[in-house]
């Protein structure tokens, strides 16, 4: 068979050479459509409950024998497991039944459909992953209403795992310590597959189209999860070139965990902190192991997902607290819930909204059902007494939303006063940039945040009016563009003039190619997923901050993205060649 070159996203570095191992279609059930009588209805129920039952539990036995070490596992499976209980997901399915009389495999798949489609109108990542695994998940129950209970076959030698998708629950029934790499069909940067690569430090890259239709089982092929690519039946060169990539790689990550705890310090005494991103509690071994100075954004959307009940206020401030106390003196910034009533609990089916993106959400959703929002801002408060805890609010858009927000944050410190419980009086309070509205107010904002947060992934979005998960438009996502790079500098230099602290926790802290903008600039702090620290504060200590602010100035007279790439990649990769050889998914940028 020729060589042929799969592409996709890649979302853990690395290099592996090995035999693929094929989870394909052929392992999922097919799905029997038949209309019922209505004499057939109640029985139906009755099969769909007694297979829900089944699958649920089918995953407690998988829970059971998750070794301690894989505490990530353990934390998603215990998710799932309240989403299989979840009256929501049943009498969804179950309606179909009732009202349309269609079999349970077919009532299931159309339930899940339309629960899936108010995942996937959210325009954000971590929910669409969400979805996807949503689907993973009630194929356990399909393959119990067809008798089908196995859906993972076992793997008996090391090789590269390709699926269409991989649930947590697949996952943890197979034996990871023989899986080198992974490569998926479906998936994201944040789905379940992306984390446990990156946990394992093993190569991934997903969302490769034609993968399953594209490798024989048993067949040779490179998983190149720098470039995102999948080598298909490689040559002698093809093996000898990515052979000797894949030793410089493991020498190079070596060399940068070795040296994971040095300040990030440029060559000129500039210094600029590094702090992790994380959602889940189970995460924050991960802040130590790769070096991180802090927590720069706690997610805590996922206490609040896919659940029958709200969070209470004691879940929250435990989850909070035990946290804080872990990382001190650690800094930690919780991020206020940024999601809308479609996520969590019970009770807000009928906010049905065209637009979810541009709707309810975050701060917004905060200000509508103030009793979600005063229950966790009761929990952060409370678990400020830690002194280290800091709270950020999300898609703020102008200073009546700053206002009325904490506006709210008082009112909860007077009730905690008067009930004379304890609370971090003088709890830091800041805000994502991360709206255009946001940005040109910068300098009035600055007055009143104690902080500022960028979060660039949906500025950029919302600046160049694309999505970057779209394929079509994907290409205009463009980090240096001139339009982003002044929007970036009025947010620095505003939080520069007020005195107040500016750090950025969107993928653009994490692009090698960036940081002589962000260094330039004058940005105190760098806050990205773990497993990239160790490599970009190796980058940061190779730069000069006088360096960075020249180049910063030349970008700032360009009008084209195409010579900024241009410009940034020659003047970097001069530099610093060895480093960046391992960012190369970052090298080929698409043009104007």
């Amino acid at each position: 068979m020729a060589l042929r070159l799969l592409k996709g996203v890649p979302v853990s570095s690395g290099i592996s050479i090995g035999q693929a191992y094929l989870l394909g279609e052929d392992h999922y059930c097919l799905i029997p459509r038949q209309n019922i009588t209505k004499e057939l209805v109640s029985h139906e129920v009755e099969r769909l409950e007694q297979a829900f039952d089944r699958a649920l539990e089918e995953l407690k036995k998988v829970r059971e024998t998750i070794p301690v070490e894989q505490s990530e596992h353990v934390a998603i499976l215990d998710v799932h497991i309240m989403i299989l209980r979840d009256p929501k997901l049943r009498s969804t399915t179950k309606r179909y039944i009732e009202d349309m009389h269609l079999n349970a495999e077919w009532a299931l798949e159309k339930g899940v459909a339309e629960i899936e489609r108010k995942f996937e109108a959210i325009d954000d990542d971590y929910f669409r992953a969400r979805a996807q695994e949503l689907r993973l998940l009630t194929r356990r129950v399909k393959n119990q209403l067809v008798g089908n209970p196995e859906p993972v076959k076992p793997i008996t030698s090391r090789v590269i795992l390709l699926a269409n998708n991989l649930s947590p629950a697949d996952t943890a029934e197979l034996d990871v310590s023989k899986i080198m790499a992974f490569a998926t069909v479906q998936g994201g940067r944040t789905s379940h597959v992306a984390i446990l690569a990156r946990t394992l430090e093993i190569p991934a890259v997903v969302g490769v189209e034609g993968l399953l239709s594209s490798v024989e089982d048993g067949q040779i092929i490179i998983i190149d999860g720098l470039k995102g690519q999948i080598v298909v039946g490689p040559d002698d060169e093809e093996l000898t070139k990515y052979t000797d990539l894949q030793y410089q790689f493991e020498h190079y990550r070596k060399e940068v965990m070795r040296h994971r705890d040095l300040p990030a310090l440029t060559t000129d005494g500039h210094r600029v902190q590094a702090f992790a991103n994380i959602e889940l509690f189970e995460e924050v071994s991960a802040v130590f192991d790769y070096g991180a100075e802090g927590v720069g954004l706690y997610r805590t959307e996922y206490t609040y997902l896919n659940r029958s009940d709200l969070p209470s206020e004691e879940e929250l401030f435990e989850e909070y607290r035990d946290l804080a106390s872990i990382l001190a003196p650690r800094k930690l910034i919780i991020r206020t819930l940024d999601a809308g009533g479609d996520k969590i609990g019970q009770g807000f089916e009928y906010l049905e909204e065209d637009n979810p993106a541009l709707g309810l959400r975050a701060v917004r959703f905060c200000m509508r059902y103030q009793d979600i929002f005063k229950t966790q801002l009761r929990a952060i408060l409370r678990a400020a007494c830690l002194e280290n805890v800091s709270l950020m609010f999300p898609m703020i858009s102008g200073t009546s939303e700053l206002r009325q927000a904490k506006g709210i944050l008082e009112e909860v410190k007077s009730e905690l006063r008067s009930g004379k419980i304890p609370f971090g009086e003088e709890m830091p309070v800041g805000i994502m940039m991360e709206l255009p509205s946001a940005v040109m107010i910068a300098d009035i904002l600055a007055k009143e945040a104690d902080f500022f947060a960028i979060g660039t992934n949906d500025l950029i979005q919302y600046s160049l009016g694309i999505d970057r998960t779209n394929r079509f438009v994907a290409h205009l996502y463009q980090p240096l563009h001139p339009a982003l790079i002044r929007s970036l500098k009025c947010i620095v230099d505003a939080g520069r003039k007020q005195g107040i602290e500016v750090s950025m926790c969107g993928e653009m802290a994490s692009d090698p190619y960036c940081l002589p903008i962000l260094v330039g600039m004058g940005v105190h702090c760098l806050s990205l997923n773990p497993q990239s620290i160790p490599g970009i504060k190796k980058v940061l200590r190779s730069l000069s901050y006088k360096e960075c602010a020249a180049l910063l100035e030349e970008v700032l007279q360009s009008d084209s993205v195409t010579w900024n790439n241009k410009l940034i990649r020659e003047t970097i990769f001069k530099k610093f060649p060895d480093e960046l050889m391992f960012y190369s998914s970052m090298l080929e940028r698409e043009e104007e």
